[in-house]
């Protein structure tokens, strides 16, 4: 099947990532962590699968991921924790709002209001 035909593939666990709802990608995007430059040149991976930064996402609608070790939310500064699981959270709600837009909008609107200028 062509690239075109099928959603990106996980650079993680291979499978297809079919919305930007599931998409580590766009979250990095939407949170400012991404220029919309490197969206294509940029490996694609599930939120999931990127556990660090899933663990982060605190919302009745997500799963909670559970890290342990040096990496855990629980062995970080609670100020920090607090900043991330914030930031994640609102790009995680962010990318489930973009899946329900109609009509689609812009990828310059995609990210977060406090990114979109810093997002080119």
């Amino acid at each position: 099947m062509a690239r075109c035909d099928q959603g990106y593939l996980c650079d993680v666990c291979g499978d297809e990532v079919p919305s930007i709802s599931d998409s580590d990608l766009y979250l990095r995007f939407v949170t400012g962590r991404l220029p919309a430059k490197s969206l294509l040149a940029t490996p694609e991976r599930h939120i999931r699968c990127n556990p660090i930064d899933a663990q982060f996402i605190e919302h009745a609608d997500f799963e909670p991921v559970i890290v342990s070790g040096d990496f855990s939310k629980d062995a970080q500064d609670p100020e920090v924790v607090a900043r991330q699981v914030e930031l994640l959270t609102r790009g995680w709600v962010r990318l489930q709002e973009l899946t329900r837009q109609n009509p689609p909008i812009p990828i310059a609107e995609y990210p977060l209001p406090e990114f979109r200028n810093t997002a080119r």
